[in-house]
């Protein structure tokens, strides 16, 4: 399934794939594969997408 509230909250704050993923210290591919729902990723990584962006756990990674 699509992570479009990842997709949303990130380009909210104005950043591309390339630059989250630079801060939270994985590829552009990475990132990429999560929004496409193409990789489930550790939570250690989900708690530092969650910190750059301003987010809870709940906010972007859990389903509804």
């Amino acid at each position: 399934m699509k992570n479009l509230r990842l997709k949303a909250a990130r380009a909210a704050k104005d950043l591309s794939q390339q630059a989250l993923a630079d801060r939270v210290g994985v590829t552009r591919q990475t990132i990429n594969a999560i929004e496409n729902g193409d990789y489930n990723p550790t939570v250690n990584l989900c708690i530092a997408i969650c910190r750059e962006l301003g987010k809870t756990l709940n906010d972007l990674f859990w389903e509804e």
